[in-house]
Formats: C-alpha cells, sequence, structure tokens
C-alpha cells in the first residue's frame, strides 16, 4: 500500500523507519478499554490482572500488524525495491515502498507476504497455547466449551490468533487495496500482459467492495450499533484508494510509453571525484549556489552525491596532507537511491518515492555513466502537456 502522511517515529528497523500516526494511540486506547471490560467477565482473577492482560494483547496485535508490514518490506527489498517507513494507524498499517513491482510475480510475491505472515502468526499463538495450556484446553476453548479455566495467557492468544486469522481472511479479499486486489492484480497483469488493465480491474473491484461495506456500516448505525461506524471508515478508507488508482492509472495512460531519456536534461552539471574540495566549493557551490551535485568518476559513472556543508566543512579544514578530493565527501551510499536508468518508463516515476523526496533523479546508461537528470518538474510538465 502506499503511505499516509506524517507519523511519530517509534524506531527505526532493518534501515526501515516504524511509526505511528494520532490515530494509533486513539485505536490503541479504544482496544485496552474494550478489551480490559471483556477480560473482567472472563477471567476470575483481579482487575488489576484483566488490565495489564488487555494492555499486553493489545500491544502484541499491534506487533502482529507491523510484522504483516514488514512480511511486504522484506519480500519489496529482496526485489530491489526500497522501503522508506512503515505506518500504523487507526486502521492497520501501511508500508511506503519506492516504487511499484515490475513483475507479476514480484506484485503477487510482495502481496501474498503480508497475508502468510499473519496466518503465521496465528499458527504460532495456537502452538503456544498448546505448550503453555495443554492441548485439551486449546481444543475446548475452540469449541467454545465452558468446562475450562481461562487464564491470561490462554485469554490474550486466543484474542491474537483469532484477529490474525481475520486479518488473514480479510485481506485476502480481490479487491484494491486490500492485498487480494493486489494479488487479483498480478494475476490478471500476468493474464493479460498489461498492469494499468489489471489496476482498474482491482480498483473496480475496491469501490465495488466499498459501497458493500458502506451499506453494510449504514445498516449498522441506523440500528443502534457502533461498530457501523468503523465499517464506514474501512468503506472510506478502501473506497478512496481504489479511486486514486483509477486516477493515476488514467495519468499513466496519457504519459504513454515515453523513457526518461526522452524527457532528462540531457547535459547536467557534475562534480570530478578527482577535484579537491576548494576547487569543488568555489567553481561549483558558490558560483551556481547548489546544496548538492553528482559526483563522477573515471569516464563519467556516476558514484554519489556531494553536499554543500560536508564539501565547505572539508576545505575550511585540510588534513595534514593537503585539501582531500571531492571523493573523501561524496555520498556513495545513496548512489542507488539518487539513480535511475535512463530507459525507464515515465509511468514507474509517477510514485517513485526518491524522486518525490530527492526532486530529481541521475539518469545513467547501462554502464552507469550518468547520461541526464530527470526533476519532479518535468515528470509534472510531461503530465500537463499530454492532458492538455
Amino acid at each position: 500500500m502506499t503511505g499516509r502522511g506524517g507519523s511519530f517515529k517509534l524506531f527505526t528497523l532493518g534501515g526501515i523507519r516504524v511509526g505511528v500516526d494520532f490515530s494509533w494511540f486513539v485505536v490503541l486506547f479504544l482496544a485496552i478499554f474494550w478489551l480490559s471490560s471483556a477480560f473482567k467477565t472472563m477471567l476470575s482473577s483481579s482487575d488489576t490482572v484483566a488490565y495489564l492482560t488487555a494492555v499486553a494483547t493489545a500491544l502484541l496485535f499491534f506487533a502482529s500488524l507491523l510484522a504483516h508490514e514488514l512480511g511486504h518490506a522484506v519480500v519489496a527489498k529482496r526485489a530491489g525495491i526500497g522501503v522508506a517507513r512503515i505506518d500504523l494507524w487507526m486502521l492497520g498499517g501501511m508500508a511506503r515502498m519506492d516504487s511499484e513491482p515490475k513483475s507479476p510475480g514480484e506484485e503477487f510475491r510482495i502481496a501474498a507476504a503480508g497475508p502468510a505472515v499473519s496466518f503465521l502468526v496465528a499458527v504460532v499463538c495456537v502452538m503456544l497455547a498448546v505448550v503453555i495450556e495443554g492441548p485439551s484446553t486449546v481444543s475446548k476453548a475452540a469449541n467454545l466449551t465452558d468446562d475450562i479455566t481461562v487464564t491470561p495467557v490462554l485469554l490474550a492468544l486466543g484474542v491474537l490468533w483469532t484477529m490474525n486469522l481475520v486479518i488473514f481472511f480479510f485481506n485476502l479479499l480481490p479487491a484494491w487495496p486490500l492485498d487480494g486486489g493486489r494479488i487479483t492484480r498480478a494475476v490478471v497483469w500476468k493474464v493479460t500482459g498489461s498492469r494499468m488493465r489489471a489496476t482498474l480491474i482491482s480498483a473496480r473491484l475496491g469501490t465495488g467492495l466499498a459501497w458493500v461495506m458502506g451499506g453494510w456500516g449504514a445498516w449498522q448505525v441506523l440500528n443502534g450499533s457502533l461498530s457501523g461506524i468503523w465499517w464506514l471508515l474501512l468503506a472510506f478508507f478502501i473506497g478512496q484508494a481504489a479511486r486514486g488508482a483509477v486516477v493515476q492509472t488514467q495519468v499513466a495512460e496519457r504519459v504513454g510509453d515515453r523513457k526518461v531519456l526522452a524527457l532528462m536534461d540531457r547535459y547536467p552539471v557534475a562534480l570530478p571525484a578527482d577535484v579537491d574540495v576548494e576547487r569543488a566549493n568555489e567553481e561549483w557551490f558558490l558560483r551556481y549556489g547548489w546544496s548538492w551535485f553528482p559526483v563522477v568518476a573515471a569516464a563519467g559513472r556516476f558514484i554519489g552525491i556531494a553536499r554543500e556543508e560536508q564539501t565547505r566543512e572539508a576545505a575550511e579544514r585540510p588534513g595534514l596532507g593537503g585539501s582531500p578530493m571531492v571523493s573523501d565527501v561524496t555520498d556513495r551510499s545513496v548512489a542507488a537511491e539518487w539513480s535511475v536508468a535512463e530507459t525507464t518508463p515515465i509511468e514507474e516515476l509517477l510514485d517513485h518515492g526518491p524522486l518525490a523526496r530527492n526532486g530529481a533523479l541521475m539518469a545513467l546508461d547501462e554502464d552507469g555513466v550518468l547520461c541526464g537528470v530527470i526533476t519532479v518538474e518535468q515528470v509534472r510538465a510531461a503530465l500537463i502537456g499530454r492532458s492538455g
């Protein structure tokens, strides 16, 4: 799924920023309140134990949602797709991927990874319950019999395995933007050979699901059930995402099959790696007033980005061996993030995270030589030009 807006950072895991937005705290509070109320009637222990069990269950449930999104992220990164962040919010979680999968197989594997993790979490919860409580107790609990003693561990694991199975089945619904919708897109893409047609079909299924869920939610609200509000929120989210997918597909159709090399600036200003930082500061940064430059090595091969602050500081404090070279202050770790093949279709840049973050990408040929620069403004201008 595409990401949402700003969020509070919790931690970084494997280079992926994990955060939550304000709505997550609201849902966490409501989940703890609801679970603690329910647990008080199920547990024979004190109210404190019921409350602590509710807190632990709610936190573990959100941890399982994070595991679901990490499933998507790990498979995406193995496919060479960057994942900048994962955000948890009131309706679940979303992994923000830098680009779309390049083949139906990649799409299928990334989409299926999340539900697979949720199913695995449910299985692990059942296995832990069997080991801790015994198979007989777990069997009675599964059959909802009354002749068992409900313990905090059994109660928490029961909620976790139930909710993860719900997430598993719900996400497999064949409607955009659910994982099942992306799996549907992968299958239709494979059969038809057209990603745009596959996206439209999946998005229309998503719109249909949104109407069904919205109708169900409205009926529940009219009958006095507050759970209908949750269904209405889900319907709104799915409907918005589905309509967004349709709009993006229409935009991609306007762009056509044009490649990066058709739009890029073919005469980029680049910094040679073997220039000393004093000269780079005077003849590049001070002259052009830019905050960064692409750095090229021998034969024009792109190796990374040199930034004004680091270059200026190195020029002001030369070492014992004299002024360092640009290569010494080049950030090589971002070379992949800042580059794109010159034969890449413009369609793939419409929802490209690095282009949006950096404002520009270095267009490279098959040998890694810097051939041009493509900017966000150029892509936007191309869309306006085609739609006018």
